[in-house]
């Protein structure tokens, strides 16, 4: 009669009930990422825990070969490590986003098994297998799967060391028995591997045990796996501005990653360093440590500004003595960026000419079906001159050697000849204005430079580039030329085209896809201005955008708007020619915008 182990079948009891207690503590509640982890890991320890001791007792009672509870004892084994990474990485960080190149961690679990299930054929992972540990005599594959098994629990216990040195208070508790929990059992298993310790076939249970109490512990008492410390310290990570904490001996003791972001400075530089250490790189250092000790003689809240030369930023510097019951504890500096508003502002100018050139580039998009038009027709014309100047040279060929053909018949086929070439001499010259209108809106940046260009030229790239947008929506532009076409003005004549263009095209949207509607383009001066008028018969501008044209980018376009907006139009003759823009509007009426450029 087979005697039972009746310490080993209570600590089989044990275990389970742990697990099955875990387990059903984390049902009750929805699952996050770092649960999830948690459970995975809580698997693989209660496989191995409960494998070993069903070898134990099930091998000497029932005569069962060992090897197999080993079989399913490495299922846990080789995905411990594995499932203890993932949840020491979603400790890090909260949240992780399961990428494919995590797959490559289980590639070596996998050959693992497959080489322990095949051991019988080829020896590699056992020599000779005894579970005892230190009787075992293993094969050169068992170092391999030791060497990545011990080498990514390290680097996951390294993980979670370091996101429990960041945390604080009771959360410090909670990764304090996660790690002991998860370094005991490793520990242990690592000496056994290496010999130096004798493993008794309870030992390793035995660890797992005290590391699952450990886990029961952090969760029933202490809340493990609770998100809202890790969420509080993302918070505060992610805030805007910076801040540091320091001491009553102005030691920092306390920062933000914003802070270490915003400074561009290592953890190692800021730890253990004084305030004055970390900023006396600074012009304003002075004036800032003259305010820095009065904030504490007068126990008050000042603000300082404070240039940083490394970053080249200015900020606000609210220095705040921190106090417990009275009593002077340290002293909180929050650093809030007042560059921005001054970033933003170049960002404008800077980018003023770009969005002048992207502008001028998608206009030029709706332009090709229009510009293939207009292109297509004097082709075309050209062809068929081609062909009379081809009928022509054959008659003449004819006519050389015939006597009936008189001097008149040869002045008469040279005047037909003249007639056709005239023809393709417009239908180029028409061509090349319109290749010199695209390619002059169609130019980088650095080459729009100031030139001088004449009254004629400027309106004859409006009429080339708005003609087929004016011929779809069945509008008709009117020019009114009120000064002499050879007037000189000086500036970029391709924005100037592009100013004058986006109003043409405001004006077509104010019918409303309404056809047989008329635009006026009117050019007049005085003594020392040049006033050109784009004025159409719509509905006129409601008030919400009279009230923001030329202080905001705005369009009444909706979705079809092309985003370049009056605001830019406006900067635009600003800035490339020193004139103004006006505009008169009223309700059913219509609305006529002027541009004045000084002569």
């Amino acid at each position: 009669m087979t005697t039972l182990n009746v310490p080993l079948i209570l600590l089989i009891i044990s275990i389970a009930s742990i697990v099955l207690l875990i387990f059903y503590i984390l049902s009750k509640r929805p699952l996050v990422q770092l649960q999830k982890g948690f459970l995975a890991m809580l698997l693989c320890v209660s496989i191995i825990a409960i494998g070993v001791l069903l070898q134990d007792l099930l091998s000497t009672t029932n005569n069962i070969d060992p090897i197999y509870f080993e079989y399913f004892i490495y299922i846990g084994t080789c995905f411990l490590p594995v499932a203890v990474f993932f949840t020491a990485l979603i400790f890090k960080n909260t949240k992780i986003k399961f990428e494919k190149r995590y797959l490559l961690l289980l590639i070596i679990p996998i050959i693992s098994l497959l080489v322990l299930w095949t051991n019988n054929s080829h020896h590699l992972f056992y020599v000779e297998f005894n579970n005892r540990m230190s009787n075992a005599i293993f094969g050169p594959y068992f170092y391999i799967h030791s060497i990545y098994t011990y080498g990514l629990l390290f680097v996951s216990v390294i993980m979670l060391i370091q996101t429990s040195l960041k945390a604080s208070g009771i959360f410090s508790k909670q990764s304090i028995l996660i790690i002991l929990g998860t370094i005991i059992p490793i520990a242990i298993n690592f000496l056994g591997t290496l010999k130096i310790v004798n493993m008794s076939v309870y030992l390793t249970p035995i660890s797992f045990t005290i590391a699952m109490i450990f886990y029961a512990f952090a969760i029933l008492k202490l809340n493990f796996l609770s998100i809202s410390p890790i969420a509080l310290q993302k918070i505060v990570n992610v805030m805007s501005d910076s801040y540091l904490v320091l001491d009553v001996n102005n030691n920092i003791i306390d920062y933000n990653d914003t802070f270490r972001k915003t400074f561009n400075i290592k953890n190692d530089d800021i730890r253990k360093k004084t305030i004055f250490e970390l900023l006396n790189t600074s012009k304003n250092f002075d004036s800032f440590k003259k305010t820095f000790y009065k904030s504490i003689k007068d126990k008050k809240t000042y603000t300082i500004e404070y240039h940083d030369v490394k970053t080249g930023k200015y900020f606000n510097v609210e220095i705040s003595p921190l106090f417990n019951k009275k009593v002077f504890i340290g002293i909180l500096l929050l650093f809030k960026d007042i560059t921005q508003h001054i970033l933003d502002i170049n960002k404008i100018k800077d980018n003023q000419d770009m969005l002048m050139e992207s502008e001028r580039l998608a206009s030029l998009g709706q332009l090709i079906g229009g510009i293939a038009h207009n292109l297509k027709t004097p082709i075309m014309s050209i062809s068929g001159a081609t062909e009379g100047l081809s009928d022509l040279i054959k008659e003449y060929d004819v006519s050389i050697d015939d006597p009936e053909v008189t001097s008149k018949d040869h002045h008469d086929i040279a005047k037909d000849m003249t007639e056709w070439i005239d023809k393709i001499r417009e239908y180029t010259s028409y061509m090349s204005d319109v290749i010199t209108a695209v390619k002059g809106q169609a130019v980088t940046m650095s080459e729009a430079d100031s030139v001088n260009f004449d009254v004629e030229e400027l309106v004859k790239r409006v009429d080339i580039l708005m003609r087929h947008e004016l011929k779809s929506a069945i509008v008709y532009l009117n020019v009114s030329m009120h000064v002499p076409e050879h007037t000189i003005l000086h500036g970029d004549i391709n924005s100037l085209v592009q100013v004058i263009n986006n109003m043409i095209s405001n004006s077509i949207q104010a019918y409303n896809g309404k056809p047989e509607q008329n635009i006026d383009l009117i050019v007049e001066k005085d003594e020392n201005n040049i006033f050109i008028s784009v004025k159409d018969y719509g509905s006129g501008l409601p008030k919400k955008v009279k009230d923001k044209l030329f202080k905001e980018m705005i369009t009444t376009k909706g979705k079809n708007g092309t985003g370049l907006g009056l605001y830019m139009s406006y900067s635009t003759i600003k800035a490339h020619f020193g004139g103004d823009i006006t505009f008169e509007s009223e309700p059913g009426k219509g609305t006529t915008f002027t541009i004045i450029l000084p002569l």
